[in-house]
């Protein structure tokens, strides 16, 4: 990113005043983020640089859209885009105040080609924005081996589900190339909310909906479900996070939910009178439990308990007989589902392909 990271410039007046109509234009082109990271860089040379203050205040009236008129701050229509922007979507629901406190709060850092930014199930404080450049996230598979399941670039944040859930990194992060990022910190965002209550609730709300899109077009159970229902069915998932040890379905108790665990391990045991507690099977991220109660209007079978800190999605018995049961393929399904996992329980079904070793 080419820009007056180092020095001051010779004629200050002058050189600042050409990168301050940089900015401008990088927002008219639709690259915000750039120009944010810009005005920073320059509000750090000139703290009382007024084109720079002038234009990231403009940038709440146009809710980060360049072809927005400037002025009082006004909704914005829902987009049907399959894919909007995330930067968009998360500023654009920030008010005047809370804009402007948040875009003070970021801290503009750099990342050299192959050096990590977020290490995966290390603690995190932080989510990032890419101004420019682009990253690879990983995930550690079984074996050990790290494989490759995305690639973000400008305009992409990342982050967010530590920083609101307090569990660790779900990946590695790494700079492919050199790149340029917005930081916000765990102990920036609590000063903001300490003056802007609502934008934690924002920020929860900007997480919950780039989790559900992801969980509702990956999930084959989900997926049998058109656009529109599964838009309405996303409104009422709930988010839950559990430390390890915590239980979630204690066998012969009544289920009233069913879980969907995006991140960490559970383990299902089955308590027998003459074995003791066995365990069953060990649950991994995108697995699900809860439905044979849902199915059959049974206790639960067994008991799940979190082997690791976990973060899971809980959909109400309520609502999935409204969102899920209505629904004909889907109930063969969660039919289906039941029926296999009250086999296995009882060893009649030979055990998936993680159960053998109970890993």
């Amino acid at each position: 990113m080419s820009t007056p990271h180092d020095a001051r410039p010779d004629s200050p007046d002058e050189e600042l005043s050409d990168y301050a109509k940089l900015a401008r234009r990088w927002v008219q082109q639709g690259w915000s983020l750039r120009a944010i990271a810009l005005c920073k860089i320059l509000l750090r040379l000139e703290p009382g640089h007024e084109p720079s203050r002038r234009l990231l205040s403009e940038l709440d009236a146009r809710k980060l859209d360049p072809h927005a008129p400037v002025g009082p701050a006004v909704p914005r229509p829902v987009s049907m885009d399959p894919r909007p922007s995330p930067g968009a979507s998360l500023f654009a629901s920030l008010g005047h105040g809370e804009l402007e406190t948040m875009l003070e709060s970021l801290e503009l850092r750099d990342f050299e080609a192959g050096e990590t930014i977020v290490e995966e199930g290390a603690p995190g404080d932080s989510l990032f924005a890419i101004v420019e450049g682009r990253v690879e996230v990983m995930r550690t598979l079984k074996t050990g081996r790290r494989r490759t399941v995305a690639v973000l670039e400008e305009g992409d944040f990342f982050g967010e589900m530590s920083l609101l859930s307090h569990v660790p990194r779900m990946a590695t992060v790494r700079a492919f190339e050199s790149t340029a990022v917005l930081e916000l910190t765990r102990e920036r965002l609590a000063r903001i909310v300490q003056r802007h209550p609502s934008v934690e609730a924002v920020l929860r709300e900007f997480h919950r909906e780039r989790l559900l899109d992801i969980v509702l077009r990956s999930n084959p159970l989900f997926r049998l479900l058109t656009l529109e229902q599964r838009e309405v069915l996303s409104h009422d998932f709930e988010l839950r996070a559990r430390p390890a040890g915590a239980t979630l379905l204690e066998q012969g108790q009544p289920a009233d939910a069913l879980y969907l665990l995006l991140q960490g391990q559970c383990q299902v045991l089955h308590r027998d009178p003459d074995q003791g507690e066995r365990l069953v099977r060990t649950l991994g991220e995108g697995d699900m439990f809860g439905e044979i109660a849902l199915m059959f209007g049974l206790h639960a079978t067994a008991t799940v308990r979190s082997d690791t800190p976990c973060l899971l999605l809980r959909l109400s018995h309520d609502n999935c007989e409204r969102h899920l049961l209505a629904q004909p393929a889907v109930r063969e399904a969660l039919v289906q589902m039941g029926h296999e996992r009250l086999l296995r329980n009882a060893n009649l079904l030979p055990p998936l392909p993680d159960e053998a070793t109970g890993s």
